[in-house]
């Protein structure tokens, strides 16, 4: 019994690519705020489609992003937990820890985590054994206090009760299109949400799938595909999603876009558009009880649009 739970819950967390041969990509999302700062780093791990291997890290500003990239021999991640590192830079459910030095790049410093307070059950529900999927996601804390500082290129961040944010993506390629946002906030009873909706291949046609979780006054909501959501606006302006009695509105109201690298395939050739901080307004109804109305410039997005 203590490996079928066990088998149960390491998607969440372990390293998927240890046995994979080609087009394959796994990749964490670690968001940091504090006040009107922001910081994410995505440490990743990629193979193309001729079977090359490589690393890399993505540092993402309310500004603008970089990418490094590094040979395979400098990674390391756990197959039984979230652990990762990628030269003298590790990433794990107690924190992180950087030391990027490039042309264009200076990072240095320590975060430590507070406890992960991650959704009751995975995001992904049964698609998460399904083998069609071509790009799998799990969050691994929806919310978690931060202690600890980092200088990007001479700034210096300090998180010190601050609060972050993770999760992780594998598979072979990003959706061709899809919309993804995420927010913690303070204001009121406080909260913290995330929603993804993507075009998803399936056979010779596609879907579009809809996960979201929201964590606010004590009470995890879950809308999703597998529990029967309806899809009722999907733009890049705009989502509108109902699942019986409850009814989710997410505006972009304001975006600050840089360029993030992604995979098509396992190779990191894609761009996509990430606004780190955005003004984004959030409006949460369970029939005609309004449950929270929020305007956020704290919040993150992620748009690609065919």
């Amino acid at each position: 019994m203590k490996k079928v739970r066990q088998y149960l819950t390491i998607p969440r967390k372990s390293f998927h690519g240890e046995k994979k041969k080609k087009s394959f990509f796994e990749g964490w999302y670690l968001k940091h705020q504090s006040g009107k700062e922001s910081l994410s780093f995505i440490p990743a791990f990629h193979i193309d489609e001729e079977g090359n291997r490589s690393a890399s890290i993505q540092v993402i500003t309310n500004d603008e992003s970089f990418y490094t990239e590094f040979p395979v021999e400098y990674f390391y991640a756990s197959p039984l937990n979230f652990y990762c590192r990628i030269g003298k830079n590790t990433f794990s459910e107690k924190g992180i820890i950087l030391d990027i030095k490039t042309k264009d790049l200076r990072v240095i410093g320590k975060i430590r985590y507070g406890e992960l307070k991650a959704p009751r059950k995975d995001i992904m529900g049964p698609f998460r054994f399904a083998p069609f999927m071509q790009c799998n996601h799990g969050v691994l804390s929806m919310h978690h206090e931060l202690t600890g500082t980092v200088v990007v290129n001479g700034h210096r961040y300090d998180f010190a009760g601050g609060t972050g944010y993770i999760e992780k993506d594998w598979g072979s390629s990003f959706p061709s299109e899809y919309l993804w946002t995420q927010c913690s906030w303070n204001g009121g009873a406080g909260g913290d949400l995330m929603l993804s909706l993507a075009k998803i291949p399936l056979l010779k046609g596609s879907f579009t799938g809809c996960i979201c979780c929201i964590m606010q006054g004590g009470k995890e909501y879950r809308l999703a595909t597998y529990r029967g959501v309806r899809i009722l606006i999907f733009n890049d302006k705009e989502a509108l999603i109902r699942q019986g009695k409850y009814w989710f509105h997410a505006e972009v109201l304001k975006q600050n876009p840089s360029d993030l690298k992604a995979p098509v395939n396992g190779s990191m050739g894609r761009a996509v558009k990430e606004s780190l901080s955005c003004e984004m307004h959030y409006r949460f109804w369970k029939r005609d009880e309004l449950i929270f109305d929020v305007i956020s410039p704290q919040a993150s997005l992620e748009i690609m649009k065919e």
